[in-house]
């Protein structure tokens, strides 16, 4: 199967404010910018097979500046939780609420006032991602890679989807602003290749020709290497 990369948005105004964008049309700040443009260089070199977005403006210009040359696809399925009444609201006060706990300890029992269910968003996502990651694999073969753009709590549920936790697990995660983090999926199981890397080198990621053989390969994809492995080829 294809490997995944997820790239979350780069900073925005209401990262550094403190607040919660959820789908407001908040834009990324100067350090976000900077962030984009980082990530395009590391990204460079990387042949991607397809590239798709959350429909919202930090993703949208994240891409812009990280990849100028690609349109990316909009798949709505990566939008950011629909945090309902408490979108714009500072997360110092959100603290204070009687769902704050719940959204960090039972976050499947979450549903924001006037908003989505943090079960929901995460059914929508993974049910995204493994749709467009089959897509890929079909058009593209296994060795493909494919690059989607999203948000922090969308990046995180994906990431207890593939690692098999429940999602009230899914606060254990971290994923920072132009973090990348890679997912292979195989018939039998997802493999997470890389965790909120911010500055790692991203070319390792890229398959290794396969060989030629004069037999059917073994179905082996799925497999964990016992040990540890020997890791990527470099």
């Amino acid at each position: 199967m294809a490997t995944l990369l997820l790239l979350r948005h780069g900073r925005t105004t209401a990262n550094a404010d403190g607040g919660l964008a959820g789908r407001q049309p908040v834009e990324l700040d100067e350090t976000g910018r900077a962030q984009a443009a980082a990530v395009g260089q590391r990204l460079r070199g990387i042949p991607l097979a397809a590239v798709v977005s959350s429909p919202l403006v930090r993703c949208r210009q994240t891409l812009e500046l990280a990849l100028p040359e690609v349109t990316p696809v909009v798949e709505d399925g990566l939008i950011e939780c629909g945090y309902g009444t408490w979108e714009g609201q500072p997360l110092k006060a959100l603290a204070k609420e009687p769902l704050w706990p719940v959204v960090q300890q039972h976050p499947s029992a979450a549903v924001f006032p006037q908003g989505e269910a943090m079960a929901a968003m995460a059914a929508r996502a993974v049910a995204a991602v493994r749709s467009w990651d089959a897509r890929v694999t079909a058009e593209h073969g296994p060795e493909a890679l494919w690059l989607a753009c999203s948000h922090g709590d969308v990046i995180k549920a994906i990431v207890a989807d593939a690692l098999g936790l429940h999602l009230d697990l899914f606060q254990r995660i971290v994923a920072d602003p132009a973090s990348v983090t890679a997912i292979r999926y195989t018939p039998l199981r997802p493999f997470v290749v890389r965790l909120n890397d911010t500055g790692g080198e991203l070319t390792g990621l890229v398959p290794p020709p396969r060989k030629r053989r004069r037999r059917p390969a073994r179905p082996a994809d799925s497999d964990a290497a016992v040990g540890g492995g020997a890791g990527a080829a470099r």
